[in-house]
């Protein structure tokens, strides 16, 4: 594995943890995921309105094939070998004095419960690779998606596999990615 320095002090997770996309094929557990998801649920909030949504399945299951099947070809190459597969999505809308109305903040919570759950992936010896190469005019069906949510990404989980069982595009690819630096992404007072 590629070593990534920080540039500041930071705990060690966060720099370790990154998304690979081999898989060795190695099973998950349903209380695996339900601790991923666990630590999910945890995730700050505004006003507390928890809008993310999860659809999960093990490989093996009939949700797991389905899910696979609404991936980009390029994603499916891979993914297939995932332990689990995790469909992220939102509620766009918060309850409001008995009416529906738009949450701006669905997305941005949402994000946070995705980070938690990959930090716990990491902390349990799994990895967590998210993927916005889906179809989902294939996938809003195919996982029962309501009037109102919005899927965000799909999450291969498993354990890391050899590079080399991945197609040569990839494999030349499978290393830990670099960050710009926080003078490109952090402006102090003003841009």
């Amino acid at each position: 594995m590629t070593a990534r320095t920080p540039d500041h002090p930071v705990h060690a997770q966060f720099v370790n943890r990154w998304s690979p996309r081999a898989f060795d094929g190695t099973a998950m557990t349903k209380a695996d995921v339900l601790t991923l998801l666990e630590a999910a649920r945890w995730a700050p909030s505004a006003s507390n309105n928890q809008p993310w949504r999860f659809v999960w399945a093990l490989r093996g299951e009939a949700g797991f094939e389905a899910i696979a099947g609404a991936l980009m070809p390029s994603n499916h190459a891979w993914a297939h070998k995932a332990a689990a597969l995790v469909v992220v999505a939102s509620k766009t809308t918060v309850l409001k004095a008995e009416v529906e109305q738009p949450n701006a903040l669905h997305a941005f919570d949402t994000g946070a419960a995705w980070v938690q759950l990959a930090l716990q992936a990491h902390l349990n010896g799994f990895f967590a690779h998210g993927m916005a190469g889906f179809v989902a005019d294939t996938l809003a069906p195919a996982i029962n998606l309501p009037p109102n949510h919005v899927i965000h990404a799909v999450i291969a989980v498993g354990r890391q596999g050899d590079a080399a069982t991945l197609p040569e595009e990839l494999s030349a690819r499978e290393v830990p990615s670099s960050r710009l630096p926080l003078s490109q992404t952090s402006h102090h007072g003003s841009f």
